[in-house]
């Protein structure tokens, strides 16, 4: 299986919707499925960071991988987000939760307990062994407290089940040196989509993005253009974005993209604690974008 091709493009790190209760809301998340399959996007990532992982039972997991394999009905391929910082219970979750219907892992590197390279190395060579689908790295500093360098990354691309990386730590030059020296058939996808596009200008494959929830179109249209080369189009698009990259991660990922998904009336606006909602400032400031611009 080569996940440079079936995944090249836009993925989404598709939200978990809560109704007021702050129970899954189902009927929400079929729709937003929907909304941005319908946008044009070319796969879905969930139970990524941005559906807040953190705070879901394994019993709310199960459910929510079982319906949005079912949501999707086969249109574009399913990733699964299965990661920690105890490696014998990710091994676990890979050998037990239902993932026959995705096409791949993605296991964002352990947080919290700030291993060395090398243990994060062991880490992902354990995983990899025990997975029953490919493992997607995920290397996100900003969240786990260790950058995963270039020449771990490269290490880890000559394993056996190891296909590909999503790359979030803010850092071109890093980004660069994995895209020169990787295997030919390792997908290295952005996961910061303010940076996407100067990443598409340097070879990457694409994106596994935030925004992508609330502007599937406008945005899977400017990594498409990128892709093509179409540089000039793709500007335009990426220059009307630069206001959502901001608003999206002032305070919190989730609360940002949840602030628009719910003013475009897809969603509820609850998080879980201790995730809140944008403050009444921020979120006014998400009202007036979508206001003057028509994306």
């Amino acid at each position: 299986m080569n996940l440079r091709n079936i995944l090249k493009g836009t993925g989404v790190a598709i939200v978990t919707p809560f109704l007021h209760d702050f129970s899954v809301d189902y009927s929400s998340l079929g729709n937003l499925i929907d909304y941005i399959i319908n946008g044009g996007v070319n796969y879905i990532v969930t139970l990524g960071t941005t559906g807040e992982t953190p705070v879901l039972s394994t019993r709310e997991k199960i459910a929510i991988i079982h319906f949005t394999h079912k949501q999707i009905a086969g249109r574009i391929p399913l990733v699964v987000g299965v990661g920690g910082n105890d490696t014998a219970s990710v091994i676990n979750d890979l050998e037990t939760l239902p993932l026959d219907g995705a096409v791949a892992i993605l296991s964002a590197s352990p947080y919290y307990s700030k291993p060395s390279q090398e243990g994060i190395f062991q880490h992902y060579k354990a995983l990899a062994a025990a997975s029953p689908k490919p493992i997607i790295l995920y290397n996100v500093p900003g969240r786990t407290g260790r950058n995963m360098t270039a020449e771990t990354t490269l290490r880890l691309a000559t394993i056996e089940n190891i296909a590909g990386i999503k790359e979030a730590g803010n850092d071109i030059q890093q980004v660069i040196q994995i895209l020169k020296n990787r295997p030919a058939n390792f997908l290295v996808t952005s996961g910061d989509d303010d940076l996407v596009l100067p990443e598409l200008a340097c070879g990457i494959d694409g994106v596994i993005s935030v925004v992508a929830n609330a502007f599937p179109k406008a945005f899977s249209t400017m990594v498409n253009d990128g892709l093509a080369n179409n540089f000039a189009e793709a500007v335009k698009i990426n220059n009307q974005l630069l206001e959502v990259y901001r608003l999206l991660f002032a305070e919190n990922n989730p609360a940002g993209i949840k602030a628009f998904l719910a003013e475009k009336k897809i969603i509820q606006n609850n998080l879980r604690l201790p995730g809140v909602p944008l403050s009444d400032g921020l979120h006014g400031e998400v009202i007036k974008y979508l206001t003057e611009n028509n994306l």
